[in-house]
């Protein structure tokens, strides 16, 4: 006998409301990822450089060459040489999955001062609209930020909205590292927040989770990456109930993560839209990334943790006021991202969120979500706090390294 949960009755009701919530979500929306496009000049031009670019009479590789063949290749310059690549081509060395990473920090910090120096001439440039000089003085005022002593990005580009990705900790050294995907609305003007709301954007995500983590294990060298180098929805529009953005942030993501140097292990912790993308990416993944903890999650776009195809331990968590809850999981031509991570039936171990308030809270100091996620982040797998739907949801894992 077909049970009421799984009757056609309320699988057509389920799909009634889910394209219900997607039509309310255009007309107030709309596409806004495309929309909100500038142009990527810079980066073409630079790209366009390096194609014809060579070095002691050696042509440089393809951008798309493996991380494997790119480290070999700059393995074989000097030292002098490496520095010569990343001061004329800054936009393309400090986006290289294989380069080395202090390369990729200087590269990537004359880059910001270019970017810097363009954004202030638009600041005076007469021909645009209020709009675009009140743009341009917040970009220049992230770029100062950016530029601050003692940052590291791995990764930066100003094109359109702006991609970046800054590292805590030393990533050469670290014997576990952790890396933040944040969600919507992801780009160089929300990369980080002042006041109440630091933690909620992908800087603040990071910071937390590394001060966590040092204080979690005081004496293992962690590593934390606040990763904002992906093309987000913006707002909760189309873009955000259609998967094509994480496709293609999967590529990235997968890309950066099989670049990491070292062979430290690697968890992700992926927010909102984030679990989407870490979804797709992570039958993908590289072996040495052993967890997958999403938070907030709409779906991974699959129906159950085994079909992401991955060993890693899938955790999931959702705070009680999260208004995500109330989104339809279903995946219906290609709108919507399917099962509740969240669901005792989808299969993750579910981690307690506590003491999180709404959907961004999950990275606040002091909070249950932010203990749990420093200890899977470490691998003091015993020291995770269960959810109530999954009271032994540490049990029967593996590298468990509680101290």
């Amino acid at each position: 006998m077909t049970s009421f949960d799984s009757s056609p009755t309320l699988t057509a009701w389920r799909t009634l409301l889910a394209l219900a919530v997607v039509f309310v979500m255009l007309a107030t929306t709309g596409w806004t990822a495309v929309r909100h496009q500038r142009s990527d000049e810079p980066r073409t031009l630079a790209l366009a450089s390096w194609a014809r670019g060579s070095i002691a009479g050696r042509a440089l590789p393809p951008v798309d060459t493996r991380p494997s063949g790119l480290a070999h290749f700059f393995a074989t310059l000097t030292a002098a040489q490496r520095i010569r690549l990343a001061d004329k081509y800054p936009l393309v060395v400090g986006n290289l999955n294989g380069a080395p990473v202090t390369l990729r920090y200087r590269a990537n910090r004359l880059a910001l001062v270019q970017a810097s120096t363009a954004e202030q001439q638009r600041v005076h440039d007469s021909r645009l609209s209020p709009a675009g000089r009140a743009e341009a003085v917040r970009r220049t005022d992230r770029f100062r930020s950016m530029l601050a002593d003692g940052r590291h990005f791995l990764a930066f580009d100003p094109s359109g909205r702006g991609h970046a990705a800054e590292v805590f900790g030393d990533l050469d050294r670290a014997e576990r590292v952790s890396v933040v995907v944040p969600g919507v609305d992801t780009n160089l003007l929300t990369l980080e927040r002042t006041g109440s709301k630091t933690n909620a954007a992908p800087v603040g995500m990071a910071k937390s989770l590394y001060a966590a983590e040092r204080s979690a294990r005081p004496g293992v060298r962690t590593a934390v990456i606040a990763w904002a180098d992906y093309t987000a929805p913006v707002g909760i529009g189309m873009d955000a109930a259609l998967g094509n953005l994480a496709q293609r942030g999967a590529v990235r993501l997968d890309a950066l993560v099989g670049a990491l140097p070292g062979i430290a292990p690697v968890s992700l912790f992926c927010h909102s839209y984030g679990s989407v993308l870490c979804g797709v990416a992570a039958r993908e993944l590289p072996a040495r990334v052993t967890d997958i903890a999403v938070a907030g999650s709409p779906g991974m776009r699959v129906d159950n943790a085994g079909q992401l195809h991955t060993r890693a331990n899938v955790w999931a968590m959702r705070d009680r006021d999260d208004w995500i809850a109330d989104v339809p999981n279903l995946e219906v031509a290609g709108l919507g991202h399917g099962a509740d991570p969240v669901d005792p039936e989808f299969g993750a171990r579910i981690a307690a969120a506590g003491d999180a308030v709404g959907h961004s809270g999950y990275f606040e100091p002091g909070t249950e979500s932010l203990g749990n996620f420093a200890a899977i982040g470490v691998g003091t797998y015993g020291s995770v706090t269960c959810a109530q739907a999954d009271a032994a949801c540490h049990e029967r894992i593996s590298g468990d390294e509680t101290v």
